[in-house]
């Protein structure tokens, strides 16, 4: 069994994960609002609107045209606007895709090299991506910059792995939510951040050299400091168990067999399935406001700011105070309750009581599903079952998308979402009557969680 962890190398340990993680997910965060126009700067170059003449040859417009040609199978018309929209959600596919292949062999590298050692090696991989991006003058080697960091990018799942070492039951959840907490902040100002250092040009040939080269340096430098700072968690190559074992002098007893209240694939299940359907939405929430309230990339992005804001603040004071079966049970519904807002309303009022329902939803369900997994998972096998559960939800988050914006387009807003409201009601039903609090796990206590928010 492994050494409980002493409060010290706790608070020194969450305080590098909540630091390292910000500069991962802001750095990450910058490029999603550049989305439409660094698209458009390649298809100018690479595939011209030019009716006069034929476009050149390029990877980028054989994908439009492959694109262009899913588009006219509907019946209803798609205006050409979307074409961009479009390919970023391919785009946007084929990151999460790459992401549910690798996820879980990032996940076992962590359990049998150490979770340090994986960590570092899939920043290996962010920097690799982001100098890419940096070189990127033409589409292809943008396209190999998403792929080297679908591939690699492991931050995240080896974050929940490192602090469910360091956590018990006491405070897992509220560990939890401070990653969760990371991913609220990181959303609320990185692509802020990335659409200003847009607008300042430092190489010609590729306008956004600037946003890649300031994301790049936030990379090296979360690299580095993690090098310099982040201890080895995983039990059994820790110190203290080392100790320990030194001590006993005597073969080490095997491993107890661990009783799942829950089973790894029912946790997997509801990530992937809660994903299919969130994700879509997600994806398609910028059609739905363009269409009924005529919205600009700017009241967009007012919109998710608020979304972000919400869940910073959810975060912050009451998710982390949640015991995580509650929490995903609370962000479902949540989720279910938005879904049924947005097939049916048709005032700006609406639209943000189900924004607020999001929030609700994105501070609650994932981690929350974290934390579930990781009781389920015993010190050596803990990475692995991570990893697979992330590539379950990536597998989700790359389908949603295609999956409910053709219903969209097929069918209109109302059905798209009604059918969204189902799916996401039988994600209710799983989380309601089908998981279980795990018998390890103790609510918190008032003391505890307070002391949890003196940690950073």
């Amino acid at each position: 069994m492994a050494a409980p962890v002493d409060p010290a190398t706790r608070k020194r340990v969450l305080k590098v994960i909540f630091i390292s993680l910000l500069l991962d997910l802001i750095s990450f965060t910058f490029i999603l609002p550049l989305f439409p126009k660094l698209l458009e700067f390649y298809r100018n170059i690479e595939a011209p609107l030019d009716a006069g003449a034929p476009p050149p040859k390029t990877l980028l417009s054989s994908i439009l045209g492959y694109l262009n040609a899913y588009k006219a199978a509907f019946a209803r018309p798609i205006d050409s606007r979307y074409d961009i929209v479009l390919l970023g959600g391919a785009l946007g596919s084929l990151f999460s895709l790459l992401q549910a292949v690798a996820s879980p062999f990032i996940g076992h590298l962590s359990d049998r090299y150490g979770r340090r050692t994986a960590l570092l090696a899939s920043m290996a991989g962010n920097i690799l991506s982001v100098l890419l991006w940096v070189m990127a003058v033409d589409f292809r080697t943008f396209l190999a910059s998403r792929i080297v960091g679908g591939l690699s990018e492991g931050n995240v799942q080896l974050a929940t792995a490192i602090a469910t070492d360091i956590s018990d039951a006491n405070n897992r959840g509220s560990t939890m939510a401070l990653i969760g907490a990371c991913f609220s902040i990181a959303f609320t100002f990185g692509p802020a951040l990335g659409a200003w250092l847009s607008t300042i040009s430092s190489v010609a040939a590729n306008p956004f050299a600037t946003a890649a080269a300031v994301s790049l340096f936030l990379i090296v430098t979360e690299t580095v400091y993690l090098y310099f700072n982040l201890p080895e968690t995983l039990p059994s190559m820790t110190k203290a168990n080392k100790t320990n074992a030194d001590e006993k002098k005597v073969s080490p007893a095997p491993a107890a067999v661990l009783h799942r209240t829950n089973s790894h694939f029912l946790l997997n299940l509801v990530h992937m399935t809660f994903l299919l359907f969130f994700s879509g939405m997600e994806f398609s929430l910028p059609f739905m406001t363009y269409d009924l309230f005529g919205y600009s990339s700017a009241n967009n992005g007012r919109l998710l700011g608020y979304v972000g804001l919400v869940a910073s603040l959810l975060q912050g004071g009451v998710t982390r105070r949640l015991p995580p079966l509650l929490s995903v049970r609370i962000g479902v519904v949540s989720c279910l309750v938005a879904f049924v807002l947005l097939a049916r309303t048709f005032t700006v009022t609406g639209l943000y009581l189900a924004a607020t329902c999001l929030a609700t939803t994105s501070a609650t369900v994932v981690m929350g599903l974290n934390a579930l997994s990781s009781f389920e998972a015993g010190d050596g096998e803990r990475g692995g079952k991570l990893g697979i559960l992330r590539s379950w939800g990536q597998l989700g988050r790359g389908l949603g998308p295609i999956l409910f914006t053709s219903v969209y387009w097929w069918a209109g807003r109302e059905v798209a979402y009604e059918i969204g409201a189902l799916g996401i009601a039988g994600v209710s039903l799983l989380a309601l009557f089908g998981l279980k609090t795990p018998p390890g796990f103790v609510t918190a206590k008032p003391k505890a969680v307070k002391e949890e928010k003196k940690e950073l």
